[in-house]
Formats: structure tokens, sequence, C-alpha cells
């Protein structure tokens, strides 16, 4: 964890670093977003071949909720550089792998469902794989917040999917 005092130009590292750890390969790419419901946050990480969902109150000591992706998707590469977001009523997980598209190199899966905090619950079967994009290398998508919640803004989503056998953008 680091800490800027100045927008980020500068960032100072956390004594306490680091905050979470793992004997677990490809323990990486946390994502943090303030929970209202809980007033919590919310960190999703990529461990191996999954998602783990931690929560905090004060963005250092971290509680293990749950985890997601046993079964689920596209398991052909890395999990890698998560992110969990609300869309309308639904969340919306993403989840990028490295390699494993199903048009060479990387791609981005997505998994719709229900968050409550605690856990992630896919509304699709658990076989069932949704792509981004269909292009190679399609990869490292996240979402991004252009304001903090309290000013009242949401969240700003730049999406581009495209359909097997097409190169246009579908909205």
């Amino acid at each position: 964890m680091a800490v800027s005092k100045d927008n980020g130009l500068t960032f100072v590292k956390y004594e306490g670093n680091p905050v979470i750890t793992s004997d677990k390969p490809d323990f990486r790419d946390p994502n943090v977003f303030w929970y209202e419901s809980t007033k919590r946050w919310i960190m999703i990480l990529a461990v191996g071949q999954e998602m783990q969902i931690y929560s905090s109150a004060d963005l250092k000591d971290w509680k293990y909720e749950s985890s997601f992706g046993q079964e689920y998707g596209n398991h052909s590469g890395v999990w890698e550089c998560p992110d969990l977001f609300k869309l309308d009523d639904k969340w919306v997980l993403i989840c990028n792998i490295n390699p494993g598209g199903p048009f060479g190199g990387s791609a981005t899966q997505y998994f719709v469902g229900q968050f409550d905090g605690h856990k992630f619950t896919c509304e699709s079967m658990p076989k069932v794989t949704k792509w981004l994009d269909y292009g190679k290398d399609h990869y490292a998508t996240v979402s991004f917040y252009n304001a903090p919640p309290s000013c009242g803004h949401g969240l700003d989503v730049e999406l581009a999917v495209c359909q097997p056998g097409s190169h246009q953008a579908v909205p």
C-alpha cells in the first residue's frame, strides 16, 4: 500500500506492507472499492485460477470473504487484473486471462450476477464463457471511477464488444 497526499504526484509506502500475503501462485492485481451497504472497503484480487474477495474497514486489516472462479469461465491462462462493479441492478466481475483468448493471446471474460458485500454469485451456468471482445490480445480491462462516491457521480465504463466473425462494435 502507498499513500499520496499531493494528488498522485508522489507516494509514500505504508510501513506495514505487505498488508496481505499468500503462498499461493499468482497472488496479484488487487482492485479496491468502497461498498456503501456494509461501510467497508472491498478488495478483489487474482489468486491462481480464481478471484478472492476481502473486506476492510481501514484498508490495513483485511478479512477473507469468499472466492469465485472454480468451474466458471475459461481457465486456459493465468487469471489476472480483476474488477467488480455495479451496472444498473447487476454486478459485473471482470477476469482477464493471459494467454488463453479465443483467437490467441490474452483476453477478457466477464460474469454477471449479484454481490452482497461478501460473495459474488454468478447468474450464468458454470461452463459458459462470456468474452468482452473476440479480437486477439484484448487485455487488462478495468472500470474507471471518475469521482469519489461522495460527489454523487457514478461509474464511467467504456466497453466495446465485437460479435464473432464481425469487426463492428456492438453498443
